[in-house]
């Protein structure tokens, strides 16, 4: 079975290298120049890669690792920009992040802050993640999603312990609770800025620091609401499959616990190094990775965690999951990719399309491409467009761009469309069809609020 699936995948991918040899060698007879040769490939693979996603017929991270190896073999990358993403900042941030959050475990930190939130809470479940929700939805809308995800991982986690639940059940709201947080500043992620610069540009007004709230806080309270109630029971409720076997989870704590054992001082210092981290990504003082390097650094130096306990904390399926698919999401912006289907939909509007419709269509654009694509380089594709179009209406832009930004934080329905759900893959032990399940209503549900609410708070004429 397993080589079937091997097989067809390299099927698969020599489709993608036979079809850019043949659009090569047709070029006159199609006119079709070197940059949509490569653009044509970027879309075969994506499918084949989403076809992988969706069934898991792979594991998810040689599914993604296959990528950028597809797209150096057909020409579209060159080497360097196919393992560009094991040195992105991200990809480091996340190695960094794990070994902090992992000091909190190792010195019983963790422990002792979960045992406060489970007290405070009373075991109420709706409670305890209505908490964690509301700290990282809070977190986030000044702190980058990631990196206050990378910092909550460790304490839900140590909640779920303690309140005795899967932890499944507690680390996809904290993912996506994250990703909402971030639509309620002008920093809170990189769309919001994004479309800044583009009104900048235009020599336009452009949004105000808390003006993303008017829309971002409404779209952030009705999403926890749906995390609490109809979410909730979509959430997978399984243990991670190193639990499965109780006996031998057991056995594991109990040597574990016994190898960890630490004194509070080393408790304190862990505390205080997640704390600085945060104050550090904050403020700014310090490149978000290099703060979290810097903590990865002190924790081992001060003996809150040692080195191969350090090397163990690492989730390297989250880790090559990410880093094997940003060549692709960087292949769809480079070769026009993602233009290309934006134009198709576009042309078909046609002329006389309404505003309403012009922000239907660059909603669901946007988000769809943003499952898969960074939502920074879907920003940066579909905002000039929503631009252009809203001029040529004759319309404010304001409404247009604001849903682009919105639509672009709505990418909740796979593991790989924002890196808080990539973070929390590994240790939540999700699976691909767990994110569509409970990401697609809530895209739905934000996509009613951000039509209800953006009109009246910029109106279009």
């Amino acid at each position: 079975m397993k080589k079937g699936i091997v097989l067809l995948l390299l099927v698969l991918m020599a489709f993608s290298i036979f079809a850019g040899a043949v659009m090569a060698t047709e070029e006159n007879a199609e006119g079709a120049t070197e940059s949509n040769r490569k653009a044509y490939i970027t879309l075969v693979i994506l499918a084949v890669v989403a076809f992988f996603f969706i069934t898991e017929l792979l594991p998810l991270a040689i599914t993604a690792l296959s990528a950028p190896v597809a797209l150096n073999l057909t020409g579209v990358l060159t080497p360097k920009e196919a393992i560009s993403g094991f040195s992105d900042s991200t990809t480091v941030l996340f190695g960094g992040m794990f070994v902090v959050g992992a000091a909190l475990f190792e010195t019983g930190a963790a422990g002792k802050i979960s045992d406060v939130v489970v007290g405070k809470a009373r075991g109420n479940p709706l409670l305890l993640s209505f908490g964690v929700m509301a700290i990282a939805a809070g977190l986030s809308s000044v702190l980058s999603n990631t990196g206050t995800t990378a910092v909550l991982l460790p304490v839900a986690i140590g909640i779920a312990n303690s309140a005795g639940w899967n932890r499944s059940q507690i680390l996809l709201p904290l993912a996506l609770a994250a990703g909402l947080g971030g639509t309620i500043t002008m920093v809170g992620t990189p769309p919001n800025l994004l479309v800044n610069g583009v009104l900048g540009s235009a020599d336009m007004r452009q949004f105000g620091f808390f003006e993303f709230g008017l829309v971002g806080v409404p779209m952030t309270i009705v999403g926890i609401i749906f995390l609490l109630t109809i979410g909730r029971r979509l959430i997978p409720d399984r243990p991670v499959a190193e639990e499965a076997d109780a006996a031998a989870k057991a056995a594991v704590e109990a040597e574990v616990g016994i190898a960890t054992e630490k004194p509070v001082s080393k408790q304190y210092i862990a505390t205080a190094i997640i704390v600085a981290v945060i104050i550090i990504m904050a403020t700014g003082i310090i490149n978000l990775t290099i703060a979290a390097i810097l903590g990865a650094i002190v924790c081992v130096l001060t003996g809150t965690i040692g080195e191969k306990e350090a090397y163990r904390s690492i989730d390297w399926t989250t880790i090559f999951l990410f880093a094997g698919m940003l060549p692709l999401a960087d292949a769809m912006a480079s070769t026009g990719a993602g233009k290309m289907i934006a134009d198709v939909v576009i042309g078909a509007l046609g002329d006389n399309a309404g505003p309403y419709v012009v922000m239907t269509v660059l909603f669901w654009l946007t988000c769809i491409l943003s499952q898969f694509m960074s939502n920074t380089a879907c920003t940066a594709l579909f905002a000039p467009i929503g631009l252009s179009i809203a001029v040529g209406m004759g319309a404010s832009p304001h409404a247009v761009l604001m849903t682009v930004a919105m639509a672009a934080s709505c990418a909740f329905a796979t593991p790989v469309g924002t890196p808080p759900n990539t973070l929390v893959l590994g240790p939540g032990g999700y699976k691909f069809l767990d994110y569509v399940k409970v990401g697609v209503p809530l895209i739905i549900i934000m996509y009613f609020v951000n039509l209800a609410i953006v009109p009246l708070v910029w109106p279009f004429f």
